[in-house]
């Protein structure tokens, strides 16, 4: 692990994370974020925006996917209710010998590397820990950590953006912060051939079939405003070829898909599960005449 030292203070570096993750389809969300990254002239200043969406719509995705486009490293810094302004910034521990050190978090590294960091899930956090973010999401561009005694000034490529669920198991952000955390940029449900692009590029091994099968699903869904996303389809998808491949038979889509349904979303979710698919044209029929046309789709 690297270090670097501030003050005087010897600080241990967080390293990035290692993601390839692909951003599918959409590629105006992008194009928005960064734009907020963007600067100008030398006396201009990155954005930080904040990324707004149900959970599992790509918000995480779509900030690492765009990191990579520009080369820098990303760090992930996972929010919640727990989150205290030291966890954010610089935290002490205990090594041998009974030395004190110091561990930068990943904010904090990504600010002394130049890096980019996501605080995930950033409404999730109290108003505390947001306050002691104040000074770095303005022309100051620093932090200052108590715990260490210093104050950490942000390398001019750092940026930062934050996810935010739409849901009611988040805090409210205090003002002060909600304008600091500019532009928005609202992540809603994709269409029903970008989804299934997302399937795809999630689930290279998969038959065409059940893509498309769930691809319909999550059309239903969505028609019907249920919180389901991409996410809960491949997670679907995974666990129904996982069922499929641990019976003698092989894949049933039809049977498999519904029970994997089932015990991933609940029994709530099996009325969007759609009757056959042709799969040249992703079409279904069920669709015209009932929620089941009560064939089952082909093996």
């Amino acid at each position: 692990m690297d270090s670097v030292v501030i003050q005087g203070i010897e600080l241990r570096l967080t390293p990035p994370d290692e993601l390839d993750w692909e951003w599918v389809g959409r590629p105006e969300l992008k194009r928005q974020l960064l734009a907020a990254w963007m600067m100008l002239d030398e006396r201009d200043l990155a954005l930080s925006p904040r990324l707004v969406g149900k959970p599992g719509v790509g918000k995480t995705t779509l900030a690492a996917a765009a990191a990579k486009s520009l080369g820098l490293p990303v760090y992930i810094f996972q929010a919640t209710m727990d989150t205290r302004p030291e966890d954010l910034l610089v935290t002490p521990v205990i090594a041998d010998g009974q030395k004190l050190r110091y561990i930068a978090s990943p904010l904090v590294s990504a600010m002394i590397t130049g890096g980019i960091c996501v605080l995930d899930e950033g409404n999730r956090m109290s108003e505390k820990s947001w306050a002691s973010l104040a000074p770095l999401l303005d022309r100051r561009r620093y932090v200052e950590s108590i715990v260490a005694g210093i104050k950490i000034q942000a390398h001019k490529q750092f940026r930062v953006c934050a996810t935010m669920n739409d849901d009611s198991s988040t805090f409210d952000i205090p003002e002060y912060i909600h304008s600091r955390l500019q532009p928005q940029i609202l992540i809603d449900f994709p269409e029903r051939d970008e989804e299934l692009a997302i399937l795809q590029a999630n689930l290279p091994f998969a038959p065409p079939r059940i893509l498309h099968y769930l691809s319909v699903f999550l059309e239903r869904a969505h028609e019907d405003d249920q919180p389901y996303t991409a996410r809960d389809g491949i997670n679907i998808a995974r666990y129904a070829l996982k069922l499929g491949a641990s019976e003698h038979g092989g894949l049933d889509i039809k049977r498999h898909v519904r029970q994997a349904t089932q015990q991933t979303l609940g029994e709530e979710a099996l009325e969007f599960l759609p009757g056959e698919i042709p799969i040249e044209t992703g079409r279904d029929p069920g669709r015209d005449s009932g929620r089941d046309s009560g064939r089952d789709p082909p093996r």
